[in-house]
């Protein structure tokens, strides 16, 4: 898949190179309305995990935001932050299973039945670059293709509402939590548009997250020790929906020929 995702992007910014040349080649004055922003934004995407990561975890919700810069070429600088929640966790009496008595229930320190909660908590931050392919003369506009590069952690969130199961209090909860963490990549091609009075602005489209993450706890009590455990790969594929406004804008209005 990630070369495929390469592939395609530098397919289209080739494509977008000619775009360009015919662009200007029209014999008459053509307005260049491309212009240099700088701009926040938030987001939010549902994604579907797979590799290492599904074997625990179900679909989850995201919600970032970011700091981007678009230059007057249409090339796309960032920073951002996504934290992912909503998550259920697959077996949640594996992560749990030093604890499950022979009936599958786990007792509180009162001997009765405990409720205990699980959820998938991850965050990513990343910095990244991108390229806005205008479809028309309006060229602030258009396919937006874009890179990250970063570092991911996930943990499963562990609750017992009245706090009354001692083997998940304090520093024991670490041991089942499995938080991990590592280098990641993402790679978002969609759709962003800008209107020419600045509001409204939005983009939406496909989101890939590839992850390398291994355990940041020393021990792990379903598991054992985790010294020689190596970083497992795993991505996230998903729909993302996005919404920005403009705090700087370079306003320059240009006539171009060709000669």
């Amino acid at each position: 898949m990630k070369k495929i995702l390469i592939s395609v992007f530098i397919g289209l910014l080739c494509w977008n190179v000619q775009a360009q040349s015919q662009f200007y080649d029209t014999g008459t004055p053509t307005t260049d309305t491309a212009t240099t922003m700088v701009m926040i934004g938030a987001n939010f995407s549902t994604l579907f995990p797979f590799g290492m990561m599904r074997d625990t975890f179900k679909l989850n919700l995201n919600l970032g935001g970011l700091l981007m810069v678009k230059t007057k070429t249409n090339w796309t600088f960032d920073l951002n932050f996504n934290y992912f929640f909503a998550s259920d966790v697959r077996h949640p009496n594996t992560v749990l299973s030093n604890l499950v008595d022979e009936n599958g229930i786990i007792l509180d320190g009162n001997g009765l039945q405990s409720t205990i909660y699980m959820e998938g908590r991850f965050w990513h931050i990343g910095a990244g670059f991108g390229k806005v392919i205008p479809f028309d003369r309006w060229r602030n506009s258009g396919l937006w293709l874009h890179c990250d590069f970063g570092y991911f952690e996930h943990k499963i969130r562990i609750k017992e509402p009245d706090d009354a199961v001692p083997q998940i209090l304090g520093d024991y909860l670490k041991g089942y939590d499995q938080k991990s963490g590592g280098f990641s990549m993402s790679q978002f091609v969609g759709y962003l548009f800008m209107r020419k009075n600045r509001v409204g602005n939005f983009y939406i489209g496909i989101e890939v997250y590839e992850m390398w993450t291994k355990p940041l706890r020393n021990y792990i009590f379903n598991v054992g020790h985790t010294n020689n455990i190596k970083p497992a790969f795993s991505c996230m594929v998903g729909g993302k929906l996005g919404w920005f406004i403009p705090l700087y804008e370079k306003k320059r209005v240009t006539d171009l020929y060709r000669f």
